[in-house]
């Protein structure tokens, strides 16, 4: 039994702009999994916001008692050990549960979506993200993004309406918004949701701060397209609260910890009649393809964080104009890029 794991630069298309921060080169880190010779592959994509970096992540990984992972189909047992070892870990333990998900597809010799008993014809199309910019660059990146239907538009400063305007100038297709808690204030948060009401936007996505669901309770019944919670949301023990101000969540594997876990989410979020949106960080096609496994039990996708770089290490998942295509082979179905 084998792990070894190593640092890797993703390098964006575009500089990538958020609410909060704007990245040009996103750090990863990759892990390898080997066990009976079969080798098997996960990927953290730390982020700043939930308290990782890459040097959290190697320093989470050497520290692993390998001993613990030799069972791999021990998928609960691991996922608890994994757990009980604290701090801001999320994406660090998502590389490992991918990773031996990886490895069990791998041995049984199927595809992960039939493991969790998936039709790959029900995955929903996947956005396309345009970061925050100014509108010259927006309209660019609006018209390179021409063969995808669905648009994911990241908000949350003050030029929003001039973004919008931008976007609606080159395409009159729906569009998904996300303010990733640039909006302070409910009554902000309310005068731009009822402007974009206007602009054929389908949802909005975190529009205040994940502190303020008093807030977004108050928001929720003044607007009338979906609100979204991502940041809001860590586990699946804050979906019970969540569910009573926000119509649906954003899971994402690296911040919830892994594809165990995301699956629990998924069923707790139906419990409580809530939509459900699958999203991604900056990831290669490791991660990208992890999640997209897990597509077609959801109601919408964002898993564009693979076509948004230049040097993706890896295959896997493809994205055909916005539409995710999961191949047969076992596991997650990725290798090494040539």
């Amino acid at each position: 039994m084998r792990l070894n794991f190593h640092r890797f630069d993703l390098r964006l298309r575009h500089t990538f702009t958020i609410s909060r921060s704007s990245r040009d080169v996103v750090p990863v880190v990759l892990v390898e999994f080997e066990k009976d010779g079969i080798t098997a592959y996960g990927e953290a994509s730390p982020n700043a916001r939930y308290g990782e970096t890459p040097e959290s992540v190697a320093e989470f990984l050497s520290e692993l008692d390998l001993d613990k992972l030799s069972d791999p189909f021990r998928l609960e047992s691991i996922n608890d050990y994994l757990d009980s070892l604290g701090g801001h870990n999320a994406s660090a333990r998502a590389a490992i549960d991918i990773a031996m998900h990886d490895w069990i597809g791998r041995k049984l010799a199927i595809p992960l979506y039939r493991f969790f008993g998936a039709d790959r014809d029900r995955a929903p199309l996947s956005t396309f993200t345009i970061g925050i910019d100014t509108p010259e660059v927006v309209t660019r990146k609006v018209r390179e993004a021409a063969n995808y239907p669905v648009l994911k538009i990241k908000v949350g400063l003050a030029n929003d309406e001039e973004i919008i305007k931008a976007v609606r100038d080159a395409t009159d297709k729906p569009l998904r918004v996300d303010a990733n808690e640039g909006w302070k204030s409910r009554d902000e948060a309310l005068d731009r949701i009822l402007w974009l009401e206007k602009q054929n936007v389908e949802l909005i996505e975190q529009p205040m701060p994940a502190s303020m669901i008093d807030d977004v309770r108050w928001l929720r019944e003044r607007v009338h397209i979906p609100i979204v919670a991502d940041e809001a949301v860590g586990s699946l023990f804050d979906i019970a609260e969540l569910s009573t101000a926000y119509d649906g969540i954003n899971i994402k594997i690296q911040k919830n910890g892994g594809l165990l876990k995301a699956r629990k989410m998924v069923y707790t979020a139906r419990a409580h009649g809530m939509k459900i949106m699958l999203g991604c960080m900056i990831e290669s096609s490791v991660g990208i393809t992890a999640a997209a496994q897990l597509s077609p039990l959801v109601d919408w996708a964002d898993l564009d964080g693979n076509v948004l770089i230049s040097n993706d290490p890896f295959t896997g998942a493809r994205n055909e104009d916005g539409k995710l295509i999961l191949s047969d082979s076992p596991g997650l179905g990725v290798a090494p890029a040539a």
